[in-house]
């Protein structure tokens, strides 16, 4: 079984105020949801909480870039640190936000993973809004939580679509989105993006069970995926108490059924949860909901085995590229060299010993001495007795004989001379090593990643999609418009 290990991010970074005095309350989630029991109800190891940096809009202006962009890129760094320190102890991330600018960091722990195992890692992007806005399809941007699909397929400013030099994090076939209105504003470029949809009607006509394992289909080429979850994929009818509720949402029972049929996969390696505002939950209601949803949809993590594939190829990764892997497993293996220590035992240290109780026999030889000083100068008779007890150190070459006995241990070691009689045992023993490397590199049917990182979006990258596809529920294509808000925070 596999052990759930539940991470506070409560980050409100990616999101512009409510009033020009005032802070978003997602901030808040983790510890309503906890107050309901969340972590008991999960049977989860408490990972803690990493605490982000001081929300502080400033004198950002319409135009700047993205608002607290550097606070985003350090945070980031830091919870990918993060995420990636419960996937190596074998355990499953379930991360609870904040708003979604916490992908970033979850992106940056994926793209780090997918380097070191040699596999491509994908994203499931279950959001009631595509939050697909960027320099090339809008005048400006401003809230990293409403452009974090963008960021993390590498459109966006460097600094943070771009961390540690790796762009994209996810490559656009690689992602499937989930819960979309029908009417987002950005849908179609995100079909010319090549990215694969399934907006709210169609994902209710096919079922929220079948539509989960519809998106797994979608990446049986990855070598394992990221589930981002954004309630406001919720109607707002079911639960308004987020930044910006928009209509035609789903219920909970089918994010409920989304949740178990994405989790109960071993190639899903772990879940966030955002944009829950416990502002506009005043009795803790929608928070009881949230949590008995996500304690039912969770509770299949906890029965798939763990992949012992990607400790395996994290391991052989340590030993093959130690520049690729920040995190080596396999290194409490290697101390285990000490107890090859033990060769200092078979030294012929204790024959020296013997050898200079050899040499001391003539010590009492050298007693007369000090009783002829008194009588005889003791500085010429010195002499010659060292000449005499060389004589008695002739005897020691019967204990040279003893350095034979010492040889035939070399003989005994001399096991190259069996190996030539064994020659077929070689091949055996190194032939096992190679498949276990191969079972481990593809993860399923997962492609090795190139070794420089992918840029942007391109022509020739976009996956073919069945014109079926094409359309939106309704049978007409949708025409771009806005978006219901509550606010402008994203």
């Amino acid at each position: 079984m596999r052990r759930i290990a539940l991470l506070d991010a409560p980050s409100n970074l990616g999101l512009r105020p409510p009033t020009p005095t005032s802070t978003p309350g997602c901030a808040k989630a983790p510890g309503a949801l906890r107050d309901q029991g969340l972590l008991g109800r999960l049977a989860a190891r408490d990972a803690g909480c990493l605490t982000p940096p001081r929300y502080d809009p400033g004198d950002w202006r319409p135009g700047d870039g993205v608002c607290h962009a550097d606070a985003i890129a350090a945070y980031s760094v830091a919870l990918a640190g993060r995420i990636g320190a419960i996937i190596d102890a074998d355990e499953f991330p379930v991360v609870l936000g904040g708003d979604c600018s916490i992908l970033l960091g979850s992106a940056l722990a994926m793209h780090r993973l997918g380097e070191a195992v040699g596999g491509r890692i994908g994203l499931v992007f279950v959001d009631g809004h595509s939050d697909f806005r960027h320099p090339g399809n809008a005048s400006y941007v401003g809230a990293a939580a409403g452009e974090d699909l963008a960021l993390v397929t590498g459109r966006g400013q460097a600094d943070l679509a771009s961390i540690e030099g790796r762009r994209p994090y996810f490559r656009d076939i690689d992602v499937v989105v989930l819960g979309l209105r029908a009417q987002d504003e950005y849908r179609l470029d995100l079909q010319a993006a090549g990215i694969v949809t399934r907006p709210v009607p169609a994902l209710r006509a096919e079922g929220a069970a079948r539509s989960a394992q519809w998106a797994r289909d979608q990446l049986v080429d990855c070598a394992g995926f990221w589930l981002h979850v954004d309630v406001d994929v919720l109607d707002p009818a079911v639960m308004p108490a987020v930044d910006a509720p928009s209509p035609g949402g789903i219920a909970f029972p089918e994010l409920e059924l989304l949740l178990a049929g994405l989790v109960e996969s071993p190639h899903c390696l772990g879940v966030e949860i955002t944009v829950f505002d416990p502002d506009y939950d005043p009795d803790g209601a929608y928070a009881a909901e949230i949590t008995s949803t996500v304690a039912a949809g969770l509770a299949a993590a906890r029965t798939v085995t763990p992949r012992p594939d990607l400790i395996a190829a994290r391991a052989d990764l340590a030993t093959s590229r130690p520049d690729l892997a920040p995190r080596r497993p396999a290194e409490p293996e290697i101390e285990t060299e000490p107890e090859i220590e033990t060769e200092p035992e078979i030294e012929t240290e204790p024959a020296v010993d013997a050898e200079t109780e050899a040499k001391a026999e003539p010590e009492p030889d050298a007693e007369p001495e000090p009783e002829v000083a008194p009588t005889v100068a003791a500085a010429p008779e010195v002499a010659p007795e060292p000449e005499m007890a060389a004589e008695p150190e002739m005897p020691a070459e019967p204990e040279a004989a003893s350095e034979p006995e010492v040889a035939p241990e070399p003989e005994m070691a001399v096991e190259p001379e069996t190996t030539p009689e064994t020659q077929p045992e070689p091949p055996a023993e190194a032939e096992p090593k190679p498949p276990a490397r191969r079972g481990s590199r593809p993860l399923g049917q997962a492609p090795l990643l190139d070794s420089k990182p992918l840029p942007a979006t391109r022509p020739g990258m976009l996956r073919p999609r069945p014109s079926e596809d094409l359309p939106a529920a309704d049978g007409a294509p949708m025409p771009a418009r806005g978006r219901s808000r509550r606010g402008p925070s994203r």
